[in-house]
């Protein structure tokens, strides 16, 4: 769910897990506080929360009622690095093979106007070049779905150009059920295993079909002011329904780009953005800010929550912010805290 559009052409060790919190936290960290309080003044969100990890400094901010450190919440489209990361994790045993077309594991599935399976790669699917509509695009991320529905939808909109970019989360609904092909699990299961449990990411979890969120937490709302925090997550399923908290959101990036998931092979094929001409690489994506560092991570935007991870090409360096409403109403705000946070003289 890139959408970072005005910073890029087209549109973070066990042994740091719940390092204590800094007293004097790092000065690119101090600086982001009245950033935060954009989001409220600026960006008609009621509350706003960020977590910066930067080597052993650690540092929270929150701004506006109702929401802490500890709060566990929604983090839409962020599920998708979860997910490639564990499509990756399969390649790199052999399980199964990115140049594998879909059909080899989901015979008839991709079958519509412009969309065959049988032409369409794993890889394809997760830089989303694929050419699948966006079934949230019908479905306003408000429907619960199957997989199969998910996809049936999809097939019955428009297609995209094969070959180009075009962000959609059916993409990763498909790869969730390759997921469950290859391993005979739901790729809730396989995500837990591979990265939830060894991370030690207790606050993370596949809700399925749950509509509450575990305590801690406050509310979500959405862009009318409704009160959104009860809500299916197969709205979103494997291309949005995990639920988080800050702390495991950095803890997560810092292990990804540290290689800590995976072998360095599969992390450099993870960070290739040609496929999709620098906009997305497999599940992560880039952004140059403008002193000409790059930051890696996601973002997520569901109902009643915004998030963003960004970090360091190493990992050492972690930013996660959220917002408890669906959407940011001053777009430069999150650029301005991402600059701040990651360039050492930015302002």
């Amino acid at each position: 769910m890139p959408s970072l559009r005005t910073l890029v052409a087209i549109p973070a060790s066990v042994a740091l897990l719940f390092a204590p919190l800094m007293a004097g936290s790092a000065s690119s960290a101090e600086a982001t506080d009245p950033l935060l309080s954009q989001f409220v003044i600026k960006g008609g969100a009621p509350a706003a929360a960020l977590l910066d990890r930067d080597g052993d400094d650690v540092h929270y901010a929150g701004a506006g009622p109702g929401i802490t450190r500890a709060d566990h919440f929604r983090a839409g489209s962020i599920t998708k690095t979860f997910i490639a990361t564990v499509v990756l994790q399969l390649a790199a045993e052999h399980r199964l093979s990115l140049s594998d077309s879909v059909e080899r594991y989901l015979p008839g599935l991709l079958r519509g106007r412009g969309v065959d399976g049988r032409r369409i790669t794993l890889r394809a699917l997760l830089s989303h070049t694929a050419g699948l509509a966006d079934f949230t695009a019908a479905t306003r991320g408000t429907v619960p779905l199957t997989p199969l529905q998910a996809v049936r939808l999809a097939l019955a909109l428009p297609s995209t150009r094969p070959g180009h970019y075009a962000y959609s989360s059916t993409d990763y609904v498909v790869l969730g059920m390759v997921i469950r092909q290859v391993t005979g699990h739901a790729y809730a299961v396989e995500v837990r295993r591979r990265i939830i449990t060894p991370l030690r990411l207790t606050g993370t979890s596949f809700p399925g079909a749950r509509t509450s969120l575990p305590s801690p937490h406050g509310r979500a709302y959405a862009t009318d002011g409704s009160d959104v925090t009860e809500l299916d997550p197969r709205v979103a399923g494997a291309a949005g329904e995990l639920v988080t908290t800050l702390d495991d959101l950095d803890r997560f990036y810092a292990a990804l780009l540290d290689g800590e998931l995976l072998p360095p092979p599969r992390l450099r094929e993870m960070l290739d953005t040609r496929a999709a001409h620098g906009a997305y690489g497999l599940g992560i994506f880039p952004v140059k800010l403008p002193c000409g560092t790059t930051v890696w991570g996601h973002n997520g935007r569901i109902a009643g929550s915004y998030v963003r991870s960004a970090a360091s090409i190493d990992g050492r360096h972690v930013l996660t912010f959220r917002v408890n409403t669906t959407a940011i109403a001053d777009p430069d705000v999150e650029p301005a805290l991402l600059a701040a946070e990651f360039c050492p003289h930015h302002g």
